[in-house]
């Protein structure tokens, strides 16, 4: 039997979460019902991190779009893009301002503490950063920190300020706009770039030069359009994404990972290489020629030394099986592992990860079958 008392109503005109409130038709109810809408209607606390990158760089001229370099702070970037105190309140920080190939692990360490800290206070957190590891250090964030429903979002430029047509205020613009949209809570670490809205955990740069740089195959989300974010899948999370607790005492200012080094496989490729580098890490990822393809006597050799080695790929696309790697040897523990979809620099931070909290070869293995690889 139906309740006259109360009048269903939509949150949003569009239905697009599906959820809704019940509106009292009473004039006691109504007040109650406007004063839960104007705590509602407090504007989203945000925090940005700067860290440099292309999106804070200078060139000569406004026709050069190399050669340039980082010189901006976060409040010279805002100055640069429209209003928004109607949509955000704002806070910022400046954690370091470089280019992201200086990005090391104390600069990782700043901002993985600065997005830890901003996680208890504020609403949404955006990050400025370099392109060229902007994929690695989102990858590295996902893994590491447990956001809950809160928004990070990177953003960077392929542009410098001062070029014509600069694309790093607008980005930095929708960024701050996508941190502060309800839609965005719930969908873990984001990249905002050329008006796409993507997964950190699966973007990764494949163009050096143009805007459209980033190929995210498995975590294009959605679209920023005339000031309108369309999401084109309800919230979620990378399924595949294996959560580290980083162990650290108070007084730590830098991360201290375990070695692991990266070689490229080509024709010719010599065995003496996996030995040299062996000596000097802890484990090795090797971009094999396809999918998980390398020379019989360097899948030997890489049986036999005794540090994980993970087989990734050289290509932008596709993955590397188990059905792939070298058959085991019956006298000793299985020491190669597939990466799975991850790319050579994605499978190095895992590794990374793995050695930092001593796991065995078959822990590391049932991590990286996560990403559909081990």
């Amino acid at each position: 039997m139906p309740n006259d008392d109360f009048e269903i109503k939509t949150i949003s005109s569009d239905v697009n979460t599906h959820q809704f409130i019940l509106e009292a038709h009473n004039d006691d109810l109504k007040c109650a019902g406007e004063n839960s809408k104007k705590s509602r209607g407090k504007l989203p606390k945000i925090k940005i991190l700067g860290t440099g990158g292309t999106i804070a760089s200078k060139g000569a001229c406004s026709s050069h779009t190399a050669g340039y370099h980082v010189d901006l702070t976060i409040q010279e970037l805002l100055d640069a893009i429209p209003d928004i105190s109607r949509i955000c309140e704002i806070e910022y920080e400046q954690l370091c301002n470089v280019d992201s190939k200086e990005i090391d692990e104390s600069a990782l360490y700043s901002i993985y503490k600065g997005i830890a800290d901003a996680l208890q206070t504020f609403d949404g957190i955006v990050i400025t950063h370099g392109t060229d590891t902007l994929a690695e250090t989102t990858f590295f964030v996902d893994s590491c920190i447990d956001s809950g429903d809160v928004p990070i979002v990177f953003v960077g430029s392929m542009r410098p300020s001062t070029s014509i047509s600069a694309d790093g205020p607008m980005n930095l613009y929708q960024a701050i706009c996508i941190a502060a949209d309800k839609q965005s809570r719930g969908r873990g670490v984001l990249v905002s770039l050329n008006d796409q809205i993507s997964a950190g955990y699966y973007s990764t740069k494949t163009n050096a030069n143009t805007l459209d740089s980033f190929n995210v195959r498995q975590g294009y989300l959605g679209n920023f359009v005339n000031n309108e974010i369309h999401y084109y899948y309800p919230p979620v999370k990378p399924v595949v994404c294996h959560k580290f607790k980083l162990k650290m005492s108070p007084d730590v200012t830098s991360f201290t990972f375990p070695t692991v080094h990266i070689l490229y496989a080509h024709q010719s490729f010599s065995p003496s290489l996996i030995d040299l580098v062996a000596k000097q890490c802890d484990g090795i990822v090797i971009a094999t020629m396809g999918a998980g393809s390398l020379p019989d006597i360097v899948n030997d050799k890489c049986l036999h030394v005794g540090i994980p080695v993970v087989y990734s790929k050289r290509s932008m696309d596709g993955m590397v099986p188990r059905a792939n790697l070298p058959k085991p040897l019956p006298e000793k523990e299985y020491n190669v592992i597939a990466s799975g979809y991850l790319n050579p620099e994605k499978s190095r931070i895992l590794l990374r990860l793995c050695l930092a909290e001593k796991h065995s070869i078959s822990e590391i293995k049932e991590v990286f079958s996560g990403v559909y690889g081990g």
